[in-house]
């Protein structure tokens, strides 16, 4: 998961004030923790930042659910129809 981020927004305690988008990606066959190239929008991962969330129970959302009004609807519907 990655977080499309506003750079020049001033960050606060969590940094989610700077998301803009949580977008999803698959992973890097040669370095699992490194996303591919585009997201499952197909935009470029370079600019965005990691967001080392895990759900912690089965059945949670693939985001922060505090971020749900900032999931990116078309990562979201690729994951769907997986």
């Amino acid at each position: 998961m990655l977080f499309e981020v506003e750079p020049d927004q001033e960050i606060g305690p969590d940094g989610v004030e700077r998301v803009v988008l949580v977008h999803a990606a698959g992973a890097d066959p040669d370095a699992p923790e490194d996303p591919l190239p585009q997201t499952l929008c197909g935009l470029n991962t370079d600019a965005m930042e990691h967001a080392h969330y895990c759900p912690a129970r089965p059945g949670e959302p693939w985001y922060p659910p505090t971020l749900n009004d900032k999931r990116c609807r078309e990562c979201h519907a690729a994951l769907k129809s997986l």
